[in-house]
């Protein structure tokens, strides 16, 4: 039988975890530029208030964290040469980049695109797993 542990010691996690932070850094700063624009340009609170307030504003969240697992898929790739994604990778990218969202809502920084949700984390495993189709087996 195989050891489920074993195979959780032997995952590249400083990697992973740094991926995760370089992922959600960006989109931090994402988050913060749109609520320095919403509150210094009332063209982009116009914007920004058309699309939230429209159908759109159910599916930016979901678009934005499946970019957000693909944008960590392809960070890791372009990164990390030495080491093979594989189904269990992708899973502990998932892992870490949904523990970098939850420090992110202890900081009760703006959230304008993405937060710690349900939701969120659906949209996260579609973009891990669509991007990291190739690394499935």
């Amino acid at each position: 039988m195989s050891n489920p542990l074993g195979r959780l010691k032997n995952l590249p996690w400083r990697e992973l975890l740094q991926i995760a932070a370089l992922t959600n850094l960006i989109v931090i700063g994402l988050d913060l530029f749109l609520w320095w624009g919403f509150t210094q340009s009332p063209i982009v609170r116009n914007i920004l208030k058309l699309l939230y307030g429209s159908s759109l504003g159910v599916l930016i969240p979901v678009v934005t964290a499946v970019g957000m697992g693909a944008l960590a898929v392809y960070l890791f790739e372009q990164r990390q040469q030495q080491f093979l994604l594989n189904g269990s990778s992708l899973w502990a990218l998932v892992v870490c980049l949904l523990v970098g969202l939850a420090f992110k809502s202890f900081l009760s920084l703006p959230a304008f695109l993405v937060d710690l949700s349900e939701t969120t984390l659906i949209g996260i495993v579609i973009g891990v797993f669509w991007k990291g189709r190739p690394y499935w087996r």
